[in-house]
């Protein structure tokens, strides 16, 4: 079956596999067989998200899915996919410990109120499920309804309702000023390798997503804010573009104390670029 998905000039374009990596084909295969077998009429679609969706991605990437499903887990489901992810981590694949997803009822994914809302989430790099509302965002829904790649089940634009852009530029611009004031008053806790080119890149890609309206990759991000903010920055996104690879690593490493401050300070100066381009869109 062809996989539908976008290509760099957003128009869709035909994948005859849902990645280019044949070893993470396969294991997104067992995957949504797998869950498939356990939820049964539970099972609504599994579809990737994310940079594989939307087209930025390399071998460093998170593989972001989202398992959409009739209705909330059962106890007896919640155990049997516990016990699944952990025999998935376990497969001969790095893919396998890269996997970074959610469990989406579908009533919850068509209604942009119910973002408060706690799913079932797979980390990226954890063997077991946690209750989180990382993937319970307008940006996510986004993302999946125009670029999702449907691996089983309806086309995603089916169960996600059109987002209003200043709909998805309020919480992209919510995100930001929280997260910041949290990075800020507590520097310490997010003061590891893994943190400091994290929160880099993230920046990088909201402040580029608030501008257009619409969200992109981290590494579509950075060069837009290579281009187009104060070029002191570049060296900065460089470094912490060519750091990304081994996160298991590196959140066990201390950041660069020198790009740490630079990262604290690039912080402020994006969420002061952030409001001129909200006044912008007034």
């Amino acid at each position: 079956m062809a996989l539908l998905t976008h290509d760099e000039g957003n128009r869709r374009v035909e994948r005859k596999t849902p990645t280019p990596y044949p070893e993470l084909n396969s294991v997104l295969q067992t995957l949504v067989k797998a869950v498939a077998g356990i939820l049964g009429g539970n099972f609504v679609g599994s579809y990737l998200q994310g940079s594989f969706a939307i087209g930025d991605f390399d071998q460093h990437s998170d593989v972001d899915f989202i398992i959409v499903i009739e209705g909330e887990l059962s106890v007896n489901q919640l155990t049997a996919l516990q016990e699944m992810h952990e025999r998935i981590y376990c497969l001969v694949s790095r893919w396998a410990k890269h996997l970074e997803g959610s469990y989406f009822p579908k009533g919850i994914l068509r209604d942009l109120g119910q973002r408060d809302q706690k799913l079932w989430y797979l980390d990226n790099g954890a063997r077991s499920l946690i209750e989180s509302t990382h993937c319970n965002t307008l940006v996510v829904r986004w993302t999946l309804r125009e670029y999702g790649v449907t691996l089983a089940g309806p086309p995603p634009a089916t169960l996600i309702d059109p987002i209003p852009v200043d709909m998805l530029r309020e919480e992209i611009l919510k995100v930001m000023v929280e997260w910041g004031a949290d990075i800020l008053a507590n520097p310490e806790r997010y003061s590891n390798h893994f943190y400091q080119t994290f929160i880099v890149l993230t920046y990088c890609r909201m402040l580029h997503d608030l501008q257009n309206g619409y969200p992109g990759s981290k590494r579509a991000g950075a060069e837009w804010a290579k281009a187009n903010l104060d070029p002191t920055w570049i060296d900065l996104i460089d470094r912490t573009w060519a750091g990304r690879p081994n996160p298991a690593v590196s959140v066990r490493r201390l950041a660069d104390p020198e790009d740490y401050q630079r990262t604290l300070q690039f912080i402020r100066y994006v969420i002061e670029e952030s409001q001129q381009i909200v006044i912008d869109h007034v």
